[in-house]
């Protein structure tokens, strides 16, 4: 497909793109706008359109997909780049003390670790370490779904005896 042709092709379809695009994003300028990549992306992919096939789905498709992707950008972006400042003093009136340390020590947890089978604690402690799963199933030998289910059930053992000992409602370490 020529420049030529792709230009008119799609600019005698932008009037019918425009409500799909309002559709997608509920916005006046963020349809024009997700209208913008999709002419820029379906213009650098003018070549993989087949001729003889609808322009218009092909167009569509691309502006869905356009607008999937944003829209998983924007949802990453909001929860890993807010700023850490705008909530300091949320929960301000509202401090509870943590007396964590007072009730359980690493010392005591080391030992609760050492009360599962070694079959479960060889695993979790790598897991606990930073391995991945892969490098764990590799270096024990074993299938990735043998060492998931192996960490799994080490921690549930180990929020049992948790609860066992110090009557915790684990509900809280899950």
């Amino acid at each position: 497909m020529t420049t030529i042709e792709f230009n008119c092709h799609f600019n005698s379809l932008q009037n019918k793109l425009l409500p799909f695009a309002y559709r997608l994003t509920n916005n006046v300028e963020d349809a024009k706008d997700l209208i913008q990549e999709t002419a820029l992306r379906a213009y650098n992919n003018k070549e993989k359109f087949e001729t003889g096939t609808n322009f218009k789905a092909w167009v569509t498709t691309i502006m869905r997909n356009t607008f999937i992707n944003i829209y998983r950008k924007k949802k990453n972006r909001a929860t890993s780049s807010e700023p850490a400042d705008s909530y300091v003093f949320v929960n301000e009136n509202h401090a509870v003390d943590n007396s964590a340390h007072s009730n359980m020590t690493m010392v005591e947890l080391d030992g609760m670790m050492h009360t599962l089978d070694n079959i479960y604690r060889t695993p979790f402690q790598l897991f606990f370490e930073g391995y991945k799963y892969e490098e764990i199933a590799e270096n024990m030998n074993l299938p990735i779904g043998t060492v998931k289910s192996r960490i799994f059930f080490a921690r549930q053992k180990l929020m049992e005896t948790i609860k066992y000992s110090y009557a915790y409602d684990t509900t809280v370490l899950n």
